[in-house]
């Protein structure tokens, strides 16, 4: 079993609320376990580019209430090569890095897979509002970011309401609709779509308008995944054939930022520390995950791999509570 004396941390992909408590975690645990721990900035962009810091528990004090990430993050196109790679494996092994920690989703993965297979420990921490990882019922930033886009489709439904207008609102999600159905749900929306759902036409959703106005009906909110798109188009159509006036709202990247909430700090936190656990027990090409009520890991590959679904009965309670009946 290979010792590991030190252990770096960085953040690839997009940003999501509560990577920064995931990076206090890494480092205060790996500190308390004897490690050297050395943070690389800028992703895997920062490795290549040699963009690295020594850390101490100094370095990660207050900064578990903050969003973003301390460490930034960037796409790296050359990471997708080979010799990128193998460049950022001869770069851990120069600064004796020789565990490491990539906070991120599955494209950050298939990075620290390919060091895996080049000599580096690696463990994946799963980092994305999406929640569109497939091995893990939970991904760091999720909740922080349903909560940011269900506050701002309530005001969005109040001036609607105000104004007798139909809305149509789109989420982020890449191409999961899992913060599209839980905003359905939690605000209320009359009709949701999802990607993994098919397309619903524009007919159906203008009868569902126009039936609900005559049951006496003042506003209609139609949540949009990203996955879906055609928001503006979609809201276009609708005013010129009902006469309804309405709006379209891309909430956009506002969902990444904000104070992480209790559940994403809760989350980051643990599977930081676990991810060092796996480091210090010698295992690689590992990835972090909560299942079933419990803190897990999976091979990389293997978890990539594995099957994740939109809850059908979610979606089915979406539909009958999105229904306006009297």
């Amino acid at each position: 079993m290979k010792e590991i004396n030190t252990i770096g941390v960085l953040t690839s992909g997009g940003d999501a609320p509560g990577m920064n408590a995931a990076i206090r975690a890494v480092v205060r645990m790996g500190l308390a376990k004897g490690k050297r721990v050395m943070g690389i900035r800028k992703g895997y962009n920062g490795l290549i580019n040699e963009d690295i810091i020594d850390m101490n528990a100094r370095s990660v004090s207050d900064i578990i209430q903050r969003g973003g990430t301390i460490l930034y993050t960037a796409r790296c196109q050359d990471f997708f090569t080979i010799e990128g790679q193998t460049k950022g494996a001869n770069i851990c092994r120069k600064y004796g890095i020789d565990g490491l920690v990539i906070i991120g989703g599955d494209g950050s993965f298939k990075g620290a897979a390919a060091l895996s297979e080049l000599g580096i420990n690696t463990i994946g921490v799963p980092g994305t509002i999406d929640l569109d990882i497939n091995c893990t019922d939970y991904t760091i930033g999720f909740d922080t970011a349903v909560n940011t886009a269900m506050e701002a489709i309530d005001k969005i439904r109040d001036t609607s309401t105000s104004h007798e207008r139909c809305s149509v609102v789109e989420v982020m999600g890449r191409h999961a609709g899992y913060i599209a159905l839980w905003c359905g749900i939690c605000n209320g929306s009359e009709d949701v779509l999802l990607p993994e759902k098919g397309k619903i036409s524009t007919k159906q959703i203008i009868n569902n308008i126009i039936a609900n106005r005559k049951k006496g009906k003042k506003h209609h909110l139609i949540i949009v995944a990203e996955g879906v798109g055609g928001t503006e188009k979609l809201a276009r159509e609708i005013e010129e054939k009902t006469g309804i006036e309405t709006r379209a709202t891309i909430l956009g990247h506002l969902q990444r930022g904000g104070s992480p909430s209790a559940v994403d700090r809760m989350h980051a936190s643990m599977m930081g520390a676990y991810a060092v656990d796996l480091l210090c027990e010698g295992k690689s090409n590992r990835v972090v995950a909560y299942k079933d009520g419990k803190y897990v890991d999976f091979d990389i590959e293997e978890g990539r791999n594995m099957i994740k679904v939109i809850d059908d009965r979610k979606f089915q309670v979406s539909q009958i509570l999105d229904k306006y009946t009297l």
